[in-house]
Parts: C-alpha cells; sequence; structure tokens
C-alpha cells in the first residue's frame, strides 16, 4: 500500500460519505489531511478530524464553500500553514438537485453547477498553481458515471460531472511535463445522494470504503498515471474511454435511416482512442483527406 507519510492533502466535501471515507483511508496511511466541508452542524469536517486524530492522525478542519472563488486559494494556504506543504488534491464535494430536465429551472441548474463545476475548478486551480511551481502533486477529481453515460431526472448533476471528466483530461495533459499528475474517479456507492436509488442487495456492499484504496493509489508519490478515468465500486474497478468508431464516408445526400446506416458501419469499425481533441482531429483529417 502507498505510504504516504510526510505528504499533505485537501479532501473536499470530507464530512460525510465519500470524502469521509477518502480522507480517514489516506490519513491511516500517514497523510495530512485539510478536510473541508461547508456545513457546520451536520457531516462536520470537525468530526471527521476528530476521528483521525484519535486515530493518531494529522488534520485540520476547513468549512469554506468550494463555490466560494476563493475557497481554493484558502484550502491551499491552510495546508501550507498547518502542514507545510501540499501533495495532493482529492475534490469529493458536490450536489444533485435531481429534476426532470423539462421542469428545472436556470437557477437550479447553475447551482449545481457553481458546486460541482466551478467549485471543482476553484479548488483545484489553486491546488495546482502550487504544485507546478513546487515541482510535482497528484489531483483526483471525483466525478460519475451520469456525466459519462447521461442519467435521468439528473440533468443538471449529469452535465457538470461530465464537465469535471473533460475538465480533468484537460488538466492532465496541461499538467504532466510539470509532474503534476491528474485522474477521475466515477464510484458507486451508497450515500446520503444516492441511498435512496439504491437497490435494497446493493446497498450494504457498494461503500464508500471500498473505493478508498484507489484514492489512495492515484495519490501515490510513486505513482505517474495520468488521464485516466476510473470507475470503482466494491473493491472492483473499470478503466474507461472515450472512443471513436470507424471512419464512413457521407455522401452528398443522406436521409435518417442512411445515416443509421452510417452510424452501424462506422460501429462495426475500429475502435479510435485519443488522449487529446488535437490527436483526434489529426486522425480524422489525415484519414479523410482525399
Amino acid at each position: 500500500m502507498p505510504d504516504l507519510s510526510h505528504r499533505v492533502g485537501v479532501v473536499t466535501g470530507g464530512g460525510k460519505g465519500l470524502g469521509r471515507a477518502f480522507a480517514l483511508h489516506l490519513a491511516s496511511l500517514g497523510a495530512a489531511i485539510v478536510v473541508n466541508n461547508r456545513n457546520r452542524e451536520v457531516d462536520s469536517a470537525g468530526r471527521v478530524v476528530a476521528e483521525i486524530e484519535a486515530a493518531g492522525g494529522r488534520a485540520v478542519a476547513d468549512y469554506s464553500d468550494v463555490a466560494d472563488p476563493h475557497a481554493g486559494e484558502d484550502l491551499v494556504a491552510l495546508a501550507l500553514s498547518a502542514f507545510g506543504r501540499l501533495d495532493f488534491c482529492v475534490t469529493s464535494a458536490a450536489i444533485s438537485g435531481p429534476a426532470m430536465f423539462h421542469k428545472t429551472s436556470v437557477d437550479a441548474f447553475a447551482a449545481v453547477q457553481a458546486v460541482n463545476v466551478l467549485g471543482t475548478v476553484g479548488v483545484v486551480a489553486a491546488a495546482a498553481k502550487h504544485m507546478r511551481a513546487a515541482g510535482g502533486g497528484r489531483i483526483v477529481l471525483v466525478a460519475s458515471t451520469a456525466g459519462l453515460h447521461g442519467e435521468p431526472t439528473v440533468s443538471a448533476y449529469a452535465a457538470s460531472k461530465g464537465a469535471v471528466i473533460a475538465l480533468g483530461r484537460t488538466i492532465a495533459c496541461e499538467g504532466a511535463p510539470r509532474g503534476v499528475y491528474t485522474n477521475v474517479l466515477l464510484p458507486y456507492a451508497t450515500t446520503q445522494m444516492t441511498d435512496a436509488g439504491m437497490a435494497d442487495r446493493f446497498r450494504d456492499s457498494m461503500t464508500s470504503e471500498s473505493v478508498a484504496p484507489v484514492v489512495a493509489a492515484l495519490v501515490d508519490p510513486d505513482g505517474t498515471l495520468n488521464g485516466e478515468v476510473i470507475v470503482a465500486a466494491n473493491g472492483s474497478l473499470r478503466a474507461t474511454s472515450s472512443v471513436e468508431w470507424g471512419t464512413v464516408r457521407v455522401p452528398e445526400t443522406v436521409d435518417a435511416a442512411g445515416l443509421a446506416a452510417l452510424l452501424d458501419t462506422s460501429r462495426a469499425g475500429k475502435p479510435h482512442e485519443y488522449r487529446t481533441a488535437q490527436d483526434a482531429f489529426a486522425d480524422f483529417a489525415e484519414e479523410t483527406l482525399p
């Protein structure tokens, strides 16, 4: 298992569910943790800090709302003042806001993006800036398969998590030359957010704790994984990828049935995986040149 002694990390949304499990597990491996959770009364970051300290670990609580544009800078500053360094960042803070898309409002949709997307951006931008200057670091963005496949009744949440996946792959490309490695985790777990929709036969096995070892491996200072998007649950994982299938020429005119047939032909072709959009474009352009 990773040795995280003398390592310091920030975990957002660390007062409950996945974030709490991550904070406790990382601390058990020797890391000092800044536990962030905006709720001071319920699911308090302070309670998690007390658990870590009772087990002999080191931690400090932070109650910033990640949607605050200054939260990221404040979290980095707290890590540096409390422990003298910052080596990794795990963004677990999120809200759902379930509603059928045609019944939601722009304001409700924006509120989810403010926490899940901009809250991730602000924290990770501040952490990445520090890590680049320090010569390296590890970033884990917690997203969801809703952002990979879509999910009914949670359009705002799914859109936000799709944005987090794309963000993670992008900053992975940018950070690698400076030793800042970023990966995206898509966990399945029984939490306050998912409990109501979790089937009884899965509820007890889909624990937050069963996902935590994957997070620890992703922040391992000896690891160099970068740009991975990983589904994890119940002590298991799946690698995921964005795939473009075979290239098919489109005739000058095509109707709906013809387009459906072309797509079937494409799916029967060779799958293509790319690290960046530029790579995908270059390959497509070369293949379709006359």
